[in-house]
């Protein structure tokens, strides 16, 4: 009996993210001091309402499985939802819930990429959108962008980037890691490109509550004249600090909807049923918690891009959403055998006891990611900590 594993995993990197969290983890259990600015989750609770909604669904008897992509209440609750930010139509034959959008990601992947196809992704790029795809056997092409651009793609150099070959652009609005956002004119330019060619633009919206300085996301789904092409990704986890319930979603055409179902039912087969109910009453309950934690992750961003910026050395622009400031480093390349991003991260770390993850994990060589999705205290001591190793370099 042979024990090869299979040739598929060989191109697939492991989680640069959950690789700092470990090494954190090693030193906090040698009783040293660490600022975790690494994973990516709200450190806020879920909110009461949501978490009494899932132990009444227990003594209701959400016991047992649900249908494969959802329960019919959670559908029409993400289709009102979708409807109420989107302004448009959404029916439940659309809707298929995953175990976390990761999750329907990849069961996107497993449906629609092929050996011999292509899916654009800009850089940085959330660091599992180029492994979903070699897994599948396609090809990521990724086209890189500029920080003075905002760390967005424009339509003109996405039209280059595409070729017969292309299955789909994949795009995340507010971004993970840059926390980028698409203003409506670009993204509305990007569509028109799109709806000339016959691949797929998914857009992944998992932090599209999460925008500061007034900024207004507006949806490809809204502005696309082909919408039959748009795949929406989305879910609670960010929104409304739910991480571990595991509940995300996509929005697509029927037929796509009807394969993913196919996809699901093989592996999880449905969502768990508590979480679902949750997921409903998140969605349509009170929204004054989700206010009240973006306000204070707006906040949380101000500090941590002014406490970056006074590092010596290193740039940070100020992010239009999400939790995430992408700050520029490379200054400090070549400082005391310094000689990439991952030297810099596992100096900071061992030095100032701050965890931040490497750039070229996102395809950005020479940035470091801090997500604030963490305290202002944290925020303060850890990037004073950080100042002064940095400091400590010359």
């Amino acid at each position: 009996m042979s024990t090869t594993l299979a040739k598929r995993l060989e191109v697939v990197q492991p989680s640069a993210t959950l690789a700092v969290s470990a090494r954190a983890a090693a030193l906090k259990a040698q009783g040293k001091t660490v600022y975790g600015f690494g994973v990516g989750e709200p450190d806020f609770n879920t909110p009461a309402h949501i978490c009494e909604a899932a132990k009444a669904a227990i003594d209701k008897g959400a016991h047992r499985y649900t249908a494969v992509s959802g329960t019919p209440e959670l559908k029409k609750a993400i289709a009102e939802d979708s409807v109420r930010r989107r302004g448009v139509p959404c029916e439940p034959s659309q809707i298929v819930v995953g175990v976390g959008a990761k999750h329907v990601l990849f069961n996107l992947a497993l449906a629609l990429y092929e050996p011999g196809d292509e899916v654009v992704i800009p850089a940085p790029y959330w660091v599992s959108y180029p492994e979903q795809v070699r897994l599948c056997g396609a090809e990521p092409v990724i086209v890189e962008t500029r920080e003075e651009d905002g760390f967005r793609v424009s339509a003109n150099m996405l039209k280059n980037a595409l070729s017969p070959r292309t299955k789909a652009v994949i795009l995340c609005t507010p971004s993970n890691p840059t926390g980028s956002a698409y203003p409506e004119a670009e993204m509305r330019a990007i569509c028109e490109v799109m709806a000339d060619t016959d691949a797929w633009l998914i857009v992944d919206e998992i932090y599209a509550s999460l925008v500061y300085d007034g900024f207004k996301h507006v949806s490809a789904l809204t502005l696309s004249r082909a919408r039959e092409r748009v795949i929406v990704v989305d879910g609670v986890s960010k929104t409304y600090a739910m991480t571990g319930w595991r509940i995300g979603w996509s929005i697509t055409p029927p037929h796509v909807a009807k394969v993913l179902d196919i996809v699901q039912s093989q592996s999880t087969t449905n969502a768990t049923a508590i979480a679902q109910a949750a997921a409903v009453a998140a969605l349509t309950g009170t929204q004054e918690p989700v206010e009240a934690m973006r306000k204070r992750f707006e906040s949380r961003r101000n500090l941590i891009v002014e406490r970056l910026n006074a590092i010596p050395g290193v740039k940070c622009r100020t992010p239009e959403g999400a939790f995430y400031a992408f700050a520029d480093f490379r200054a400090l390349l070549g400082k005391q055998g310094l000689a990439n991003d991952l030297d810099i991260a596992k100096y900071l770390l061992e030095e100032s006891g701050c965890a931040a993850v490497p750039g070229s994990a996102f395809g950005a060589p020479g940035y470091l990611r801090f997500s604030y999705a963490t305290s202002e205290e944290t925020i303060e001591a850890g990037l004073a900590a950080a100042r002064a190793a940095v400091e400590k370099l010359g």
